[in-house]
């Protein structure tokens, strides 16, 4: 437990960091949205490519960690939809507690992975991230198609386009293709690639804290989305890697990526499709907070 909480409390040191320094108004407003978009589309695509394509992966083990991820997401959105009619919960405030409950934040799912794994905890998210975005994506965009009030709505079409786009899936096959064909980036990228990756997890740890919000909410539907995915979540996850017999690494990689917070991303969509958005930002920042205790305990206790 020592070495857990030794491996995670810089990740929380570094978020804290973050919304301090947003807060201090520190380097100024228009930083930060730069620098988030720097991580997401070109730091952490770095860091996945220069990870899966240095690293022997012939035994990484992938159908049944991917299986176990899968089951324990859609039971837990199937649970929070068959029982839509008796939460007593507006359609938009529903479609927040739907995304709270189920999407995880990548930015920390990667660093605690590394943390606690190192190379091979990069290695085994990358199974995580190709199984969760786009089936979170999905049952987020269902779920306010259904009950949200915007009148942007893509549609699951449209989510799926644009998931193929998806600067971290793309990083993650282009870097198995690359170790499949025991092949290295060339012309010295390589080593820009290691550069740039050495730089996203701080970078995006940094983004977490400064888009924090505390703010009044929803008492029950934000205490909901929080149990669900602090705890329910993560205790399912452990509970289906047990029943199909997952190593324990990959076990480990599965719990961290159903224990992290909920995505900053998810109150993006919250706006633009008529979602709870001030209930989904809440949820994000509580999570967070709450996070920093019940990770390194989902760690200890279930991976």
């Amino acid at each position: 437990m020592a070495q857990i909480l030794a491996g995670i409390a810089p990740i929380f040191a570094l978020i804290l960091a973050g919304y301090g320094l947003k807060r201090l108004d520190f380097p100024g407003e228009a930083f930060w949205p730069d620098m988030e978009r720097l991580t997401y589309y070109v730091l952490f695509p770095a860091l996945l490519v220069d990870s899966l394509s240095a690293k022997d992966l012939g035994g990484l083990p992938v159908a049944l960690p991917a299986l176990a991820l899968v089951l324990a997401v859609c039971a837990a959105a199937g649970l929070l939809f068959l029982a839509r009619p008796w939460l007593g919960l507006t359609g938009p405030a529903f479609t927040s507690v739907v995304q709270g409950a189920i999407r995880p934040n990548t930015y920390v799912g990667l660093s605690a992975a590394a943390a606690l794994l190192s190379v091979e905890g990069l290695a085994r998210s990358a199974v995580a991230l190709v199984v969760l975005i786009p089936l979170v994506n999905t049952l987020a965009v269902v779920a306010l198609n259904r009950h949200g009030e915007g009148v942007s709505r893509p549609g699951v079409r449209g989510v799926l386009r644009e998931l193929v786009k998806n600067p971290l899936i793309l990083a993650c096959l282009a870097g198995l293709l690359l170790n499949g064909l025991g092949l290295r980036l060339p012309f010295g990228l390589s080593e820009v690639a290691a550069i740039l990756g050495r730089a996203a997890l701080p970078l995006g740890l940094l983004a977490v804290g400064a888009g924090l919000r505390f703010q009044l909410a929803q008492t029950r539907p934000l205490a909901l989305a929080s149990f669900l995915h602090l705890v329910f979540l993560p205790v399912l996850a452990a509970w289906t890697c047990s029943l199909l017999g997952v190593d324990p690494v990959s076990r480990l990689v599965a719990v961290l990526f159903t224990a992290v917070p909920a995505s900053a991303s998810s109150f993006i969509l919250a706006r633009q499709m008529g979602g709870d958005a001030d209930l989904m930002a809440a949820i994000i920042t509580i999570q967070t907070a709450f996070s920093a205790l019940s990770l390194p305990l989902a760690a200890a206790w279930l991976g």
